[in-house]
């Protein structure tokens, strides 16, 4: 029973050798430039570089606003910004 669970894993070694020959290698000298030249070409497309507009931003602050019926608090306006802080606005 060892000997074709053996040449059941040998086949797997085999075949993920063929696996691994076909594909195509980078020189560790040349990956570094690849990078630097892959960089320069999308920098106009990277938010770290070029900024987010504010209205796009999935992170920008989320304001939710309570109106007038919060006037037992003595505010017309509540505002409530995250992280926790509230403005009042009268």
């Amino acid at each position: 029973m060892s000997g074709s669970s053996s040449a059941t894993d040998m086949k797997k070694v085999v075949q993920q050798l063929r696996l691994e020959a076909g594909l195509h290698h980078v020189k560790v000298s040349q990956a570094p430039a690849d990078l630097k030249q892959f960089c320069l070409q999308n920098a106009q497309h990277d938010p770290l570089l070029t900024g987010v507009s504010s209205c796009t931003n999935p992170c920008r602050p989320q304001v939710c606003s309570f109106l007038s019926s919060n006037e037992f608090l003595g505010f017309s306006q509540i505002t409530f910004n995250y992280p926790m802080s509230i403005e009042k606005k009268n």
